[in-house]
């Protein structure tokens, strides 16, 4: 890939960045420019995609919530949703192809089933780059989409399998085995440590996954999916979900900007994937009426449904396919690619405002909630007056040290539903819910309370917090943690009374406890 590739992507997504959008959006409109200025895609770029999707599967199975995954209500949405999708969107697309049949839109009955088929999925990773952006994998509507997004990558593995009658080997069934190397794993883990050897070795599972998929006549992306869930769970996840974190992003530019190499679009095409594009609040009410159908709350419902209306990197290779055996023209291609990446633009956007929309629109949203989940909602606990929100190493050891003073009046907040428990166990005053959720400090006896501190590795979490805490009638004050000086500033003009560099912090701290030692020697 070339290096002028890299400087046009880094410029483009500097400038997506300056108008507050997602650097991918910048990624997106790089590749296309590229493509027009007469740039034609390489092997590099195809194996630094490859790389940066295999990365991205791996680091998903991480994170899989196998509970979550085998609820009925995900594989019911999954199969309803696509299902309505595509009994809305053939007619809709046979009827439009006939009345713009001028154009390029010749399309069959069955061309129109297959570009349906390939617009039902939703994207992996825009979803998965929408989250780690927001802070919010832990979640309960996080658990629900990657979970849909999970059983839709089986589903379009199944399709391929289908389409191009490749059956899998015999011996692939032995891949049931590897669930008792999981011990093994783990002991490996205790020996490599911290170091550079971390990233390095889910790099080597990832692609040592995909290689044996490959090798068994299955799905290489599909291997570093299993990969990644064969670890979830064990003690060493989290550090090796982190140290892979740049590495896929790296990687992932060469998938955004190849989006752009397909073709290069005329007018007519430009016009067809916006229309597409139109479409998708038919995606939206779907996966909102459906989720909320199956029992979630209406918030869970709502941003899970924000976070899967858009086009999926599975259609496009769903739409190749299509196209090399004949079942669509080369135009088409081109359209989905191009309305698979306006939709990653508008999901980037839109979701940016679905919380403080959510908490505007709550008491219509909630008319379609067929029954209380109260597993995302927390209860609010007596004496409560002092709040932490996020027990991460920061807010743990305030949460330790506030407790020392105001023993029994000081409670944490935790979305990890995991780290929560074991607190608990620990004999912590936790309680598990999303501090983002408005009908949490709906919950909350606001009156007693008079301190929260926001104790959070994402500024863009925090943010959002802040804005839901002004929609309330909260009259304490709120402290804030943040890593840089323009984040302070933010923080502090949302409404925090107090926002901490941790960093600066930090080297005070270490300061007045080594002169407490001088002291103690009586220097």
């Amino acid at each position: 890939m070339s290096v002028i590739w890299l400087l046009v992507a880094f410029g483009f997504g500097l400038i997506a960045k300056q108008l507050k959008l997602p650097p991918l959006v910048g990624y997106l409109a790089a590749g296309f420019v590229l493509h027009a200025q007469g740039y034609e895609a390489d092997a590099q770029l195809g194996l630094i995609s490859d790389l940066g999707i295999t990365l991205m599967l791996f680091t998903i199975g991480l994170k899989v919530n196998f509970k979550q995954l085998m609820l009925p209500a995900i594989w019911g949405t999954t199969t309803v949703v696509m299902g309505g999708w595509l009994l809305f969107f053939i007619p809709v697309l046979t009827i439009a192809a006939v009345v713009m049949s001028a154009a390029v839109l010749d399309l069959s009955l069955e061309s129109a089933a297959l570009v349906a088929f390939a617009l039902s999925f939703s994207s992996t990773v825009c979803v998965i780059k929408i989250l780690e952006d927001n802070s919010e994998l832990k979640t309960r509507h996080s658990d629900l989409a990657i979970s849909v997004l999970i059983i839709q990558d089986l589903i379009a593995v199944l399709f391929l399998f289908a389409a191009t009658g490749k059956v899998p080997s015999i011996w692939s069934l032995l891949l049931l085995l590897f669930i008792f190397c999981r011990p093994i794993i783990n002991s490996l883990y205790k020996k490599i440590g911290h170091g550079e050897l971390v990233p390095l070795s889910g790099i080597v599972l990832a692609l040592g996954g995909a290689a044996l998929f490959e090798f068994l006549d299955l799905k290489g992306d599909l291997g570093a999916l299993a990969a990644g869930m064969l670890l979830a769970g064990l003690p060493n996840t989290s550090e090796l979900y982190k140290s892979l974190i740049s590495f896929k992003d790296i990687f992932l530019i060469g998938f955004f900007l190849s989006i752009g190499f397909t073709a290069v679009p005329t007018w007519d095409m430009w016009v067809s994937a916006l229309l597409l594009c139109a479409l998708l609040p038919v995606k939206f009410i779907l996966f909102f009426g459906v989720v909320a159908l199956f029992g979630f709350r209406a918030r869970t419902a709502f941003l899970s449904a924000m976070l899967l209306s858009n086009f999926s990197e599975f259609g496009l290779i769903v739409a190749s396919l299509g196209r090399e055996y004949g079942w669509m023209s080369n135009e088409w291609l081109v359209i989905i690619a191009l309305a698979t990446a306006i939709s990653f633009v508008i999901s980037s956007l839109i979701y940016q405002f679905s919380h403080t929309v959510f908490t505007a629109q709550k008491a219509l949203l909630t008319r379609f909630q067929r029954q209380r989940d109260d597993k995302g909602a927390a209860v609010c606990p007596v004496g409560l007056e002092i709040l932490v929100v996020g027990l991460g190493r920061v807010g743990l050891g305030a949460y330790k040290e506030l407790n020392s003073h105001y023993e029994g009046k000081v409670w944490g907040i935790e979305v990890d539903a995991e780290r929560a428990k074991r607190l608990q166990g620990e004999g912590f005053n936790v309680l598990t819910g999303d501090a983002d959720d408005i009908e949490f400090w709906e919950t909350i006896d606001l009156e007693h309370l008079q301190l929260v501190l926001l104790a959070l590795p994402s500024t863009t979490e925090m943010k959002n917090i802040l804005r839901q805490i002004g929609t309330t009638d909260y009259a304490g004050r709120i402290s804030a943690v943040a890593r840089y000086p323009d984040e302070q500033e933010e923080l502090l003009a949302l409404g925090a009374d107090v926002a901490f560099n941790y960093y600066s912090e930090v080297g005070t701290g270490f300061a007045d406890e080594s002169m407490r030692l001088l002291e103690a020697e009586g220097h």
